[in-house]
């Protein structure tokens, strides 16, 4: 190595990343032969990642992309996705993580909206939705990481390569300028209301993000952080992010079954591991050998509040590991979180505002509440995205200015209104109370159908709940549970009504209980009310 580059590297290691391939640099810079990616039986070096990083890049620059065009990925977990996302940013990019369990309509959607100029994907995934590229007039360039499939049949304007044809080129090119302002990724909200929205994020937002979470969650090179999540969801990725900000290893696992994931833990001595309330019930249940988990020092959930029975079982499984209880919202990547040794205390609550963020509690009017009163959830900060990809309206609905009184210096700012329902108690911890498009209105009460759940979880006759509202002409919405049964709990309702009457107020106890064999889940792992609540509109004779 020459004695300029080891200069450049130094002066690499030692600067704070602004833009968010620079997290692979400094990592590479600094820990050259550590791990940092595993999949399957293949591994990088973060020497072996910037390489890849840079590689792509030059490939994409050399392809011709613009400054800020978009690079959809739209790949399982492998090492190739990961340097096809950093390496669009390094080429002055941006990129669009496409889940891989979508399909060619909500794919062709993403690809249209985003005006992707180039798809990254394998042969198998482009023959299933080859359909939908007639309809994409901005894709040009198709990089298929396993070769091109003999059948595939495409519009005349788009050219397909191989991975292979991509990295081979030079990987000096100069990616376009950019500075920590500009965009660097889309990420697809799920659709929970009408088409996927994309959120346009910065390199600030992703580094600043990982800036904060890896502080909180104290990660160091030598942890191992089990990726479970979907790339495409704004955690899933924080776990490349803040794992590269530490020089640790990240293990790309996209699981079939709970089995699989006990596996992976004990065998690639996972450290640290985040997931969703209804992948931590399903794990929480599953057999874990002695020993299985003596490496893992934490876990950590987001998505929606964690059930306290699932929590205790967690906590059993894994005795040497922290809990933290966060909550996030794509437009603001990372907002709160529950420290551990707040857990004992206050289980229900998701926390204060994570480093370098304020999450304030305000009425319509723009006024901060009281502690214990209801109000809406709103994050300023670094984190704060730039808005919908060309949805003005839906950006002036959710990105909206801080109170004069409340912004820096009394400067115009903007910040995410998150719709969501929260209450903050007289120490500054906060309380999810439910999504205002979600409340149930009964009996004059607006109910959070997240409180009935958290209560009738503490009973455990549920292993799965989800409660919705449906007209009732005496109440204005009655309340039903859609459910799955614990164990051996059978599927008399009769215990779980009378565990409601007993636990909560009239107008919280539920009309009914609908049993189900397992509740339907979106794309990120989340439980689809939206899809629940049609579906049982529609047995009980209300339509959608």
């Amino acid at each position: 190595m020459s004695s300029e580059t080891q200069h450049a590297r130094l002066l690499t290691a030692e600067r704070t990343p602004s833009l968010l391939q620079e997290l692979v640099y400094r990592a590479a810079a600094r820990f050259p032969a550590a791990p940092a990616l595993v999949a399957g039986n293949r591994s990088w070096s973060y020497a072996d990642l910037e390489h890849a990083v840079r590689q792509a890049a030059g490939g994409f620059r050399q392809g011709g992309l613009g400054r800020q065009e978009r690079v959809a990925v739209y790949l399982p977990k492998s090492l190739e996705t990961v340097a096809a996302m950093f390496g669009a940013a390094a080429a002055g990019g941006a990129f669009v993580p496409v889940n891989p369990v979508l399909k060619g309509e909500q794919v062709g959607h993403i690809l249209r909206d985003s005006g992707a100029r180039v798809l990254v994907t394998s042969g198998s995934r482009l023959l299933a939705i080859s359909d939908a590229l007639a309809d994409c007039p901005a894709l040009a360039r198709v990089i298929l990481t396993d070769g091109q499939p003999d059948d595939a049949v495409m519009p005349a304007s788009i050219r397909c390569e191989t991975w292979a044809d991509l990295v081979s080129g030079e990987s000096a090119a100069e990616g376009h300028r950019c500075i920590d302002a500009d965009m660097v990724a889309i990420f697809y909200t799920s659709g929970s209301t009408g088409l996927p929205k994309g959120v346009v994020l910065s390199h600030r937002n992703m580094v600043a993000g990982a800036t904060s979470v890896a502080s909180y969650l104290e990660n160091v090179p030598d942890d191992r952080i089990l990726s479970l999540l979907p790339l495409s969801f704004d955690a899933g990725f924080s776990q490349l992010t803040t794992g590269f900000h530490a020089g640790a290893c990240v293990v790309l696992l996209d699981y079939l079954l709970a089995g699989d994931v006990v596996r992976h833990v004990r065998e690639q001595r996972i450290t640290g591991i985040t997931g969703v309330p209804p992948l931590w019930s399903q794990l929480a249940d599953a057999t874990w050998p002695p020993g299985s988990t003596a490496t893992v020092r934490y876990f950590a959930t987001t998505g929606g509040v964690m059930p306290r029975p699932v929590l205790d079982k967690l906590r059993a499984a894994f005795p040497g590991a922290r809990p933290f209880l966060m909550y996030g919202l794509t437009e603001a990547f990372r907002s709160t979180y529950l420290p551990p040794e707040e857990v004992d205390r206050r289980p229900d609550s998701i926390g204060r505002a994570i480093p370098n963020a304020e999450v304030l509690v305000l009425r319509p009017d723009g006024t901060p509440c009281e502690p214990g009163e209801p109000g809406e959830l709103v994050h300023r900060g670094a984190l704060v995205a730039l808005g919908y990809w060309k949805n003005p309206a839906a950006t002036a609905e959710r990105f909206k200015p801080v109170p004069g009184s409340l912004a820096a210096g009394g400067q115009p700012e903007i910040a995410v209104w998150s719709g969501d329902t929260v209450v903050r108690d007289a120490e500054g911890f906060l309380y999810f109370r439910g999504r205002r498009d979600e409340m149930i209105k009964s009996s004059g009460y607006r109910v959070s159908p997240t409180e009935v759940e958290d209560s009738l979880m503490q009973s455990g006759l549920l292993s799965e709940v989800v409660a919705v509202g449906v007209p009732d002409e005496r109440l204005g919405q009655a309340i039903v549970l859609v459910a799955v049964p614990a164990g051996n709990a059978g599927d008399d309702p009769a215990p779980v009504l009378d565990y409601a009457r007993e636990k909560l107020p009239a107008y919280m106890v539920p009309r009914s209980v609908v049993w189900r064999e397992r509740l339907p889940r979106n794309a990120n792992g989340k439980f689809d009310r939206v899809q629940i609540k049609a579906a049982i509109l529609q047995e009980l004779g209300h339509g959608r």
